[in-house]
């Protein structure tokens, strides 16, 4: 997907560092969801990663429920996807953004100029982790690993 480039880069050098394998899988539409969890399956893979996209987020559930039948760790683009019964999301909150987006439009409305306010980067991130979904497909979650989310869903 268009403007995937950089996270595949990304995620490629942090994958090296551990001398984890990555095999990208493109879902252009609905029906290449199944047919990329058969390509994992087949080819033994250990996990998952989503990234975001408007096919994935509007198709959560399946995406959720195929990863529980094949029994892979999935890490998703969404907290909502965790919320759904997915495993784990690790990503930017959202409602920080939303927060801090409602800031800029009370400076433009005091009368600063968009152009003049600076880019910033996202600066909080979530980590939710779901233990019911981690039951489900035989996965015991360490408590150090625990500990460190920000919500554990029961």
């Amino acid at each position: 997907m268009p403007g995937h480039a950089q996270s595949s880069r990304e995620i490629e050098l942090a994958a090296g560092a551990f001398k984890v394998q990555v095999q990208h899988l493109d879902v252009l539409g609905p029906k290449d969801i199944e047919t990329a969890f058969r390509a994992a399956s087949k080819e033994r893979a250990d996990a998952v990663l989503t990234l975001n996209s408007p096919i994935l987020n509007s198709h959560r559930p399946q995406l959720v429920e195929l990863a529980v039948r094949n029994r892979l760790p999935a890490m998703y683009a969404r907290r909502e996807s965790v919320e759904d019964g997915g495993l784990v999301f690790y990503g930017v909150s959202l409602l920080d953004l939303d927060r801090r987006a409602a800031a800029y439009v009370d400076k433009i409305l005091k009368g600063a100029k968009p152009g003049d306010l600076p880019v910033e980067q996202p600066k909080k991130f979530e980590f939710v982790i779901n233990l019911k979904a981690a039951k489900q497909i035989g996965l015991t979650i360490p408590p150090n690993v625990l500990a460190r989310a920000d919500k554990v869903i029961k």
